[in-house]
């Protein structure tokens, strides 16, 4: 116990005889018993200033993907109404998402009013079935049985054939994508359209 707090009281007064230094150099002096410069220090202000700045509004609007099923490393929010194909964001809440809300970023892929039809086949794990997904006959993705964490996956039964109004089924072609497939289609008023910076 008294070795640590004679560290730390030697780590301290280490820090205390900086600090006339560290003063100085941020007045712009060039060491310790140099004139100060303070032309120096107005100059760093007018570098770093508006970098910090402009730092500090763009994150805000910056989303980094994490997700290998879309391809995007950067994204924001585009204004307009979402169309076909579109990135789009929303927070999920899902069991297997984690035990808290997560931001996705997915593909708006069938709209309301498609056609949206599932068909059931055969699995290649025995004993389970896979959903087949198609949108207007086209295929959107098939589901598996599990995650790649091996928990058991249940695929999305769709009712009436129709995407319903407000809804938009979303996804990607990535064969292992947490998407619609699992949990049907998300509201549109949850959905933020984004667009693809990098």
């Amino acid at each position: 116990m008294l070795r640590l707090a004679y560290r730390a009281a030697k780590a301290g007064w280490f820090e205390l005889k900086e600090l006339p230094l560290k003063a100085a150099v941020a007045l712009g002096s060039a060491g310790l018993g140099q004139p100060p410069r303070p032309e120096q220090l107005w100059k760093a202000y007018g570098i770093v200033l508006p970098i910090g700045l402009l730092t500090f509004w763009a994150l805000p609007q910056v989303t980094i993907v994490m997700s290998p099923s879309v391809e995007a490393y950067l994204i924001r929010k585009a204004p307009g109404p979402i169309a076909r194909g579109d990135l789009v964001s929303f927070t999920l809440s899902h069991p297997l998402a984690g035990p808290k809300p997560v931001t996705v970023t997915k593909y708006a892929l069938c709209l309301p009013g498609d056609r949206i039809s599932m068909i059931e086949k055969p699995s290649m794990t025995p004993g389970k079935w896979d959903g087949w997904y198609y949108c207007n006959e086209r295929l959107l993705g098939v589901s598996k049985p599990y995650g790649h964490n091996g928990q058991e996956l249940e695929h999305w039964q769709p009712d009436n054939g129709q995407i319903l109004p407000g809804t938009i089924y979303v996804g990607s072609s990535h064969v292992s994508g947490f998407d619609s497939r699992y949990y049907g289609p998300v509201e549109i008023a949850h959905l933020r359209r984004m667009e693809k910076l990098l």
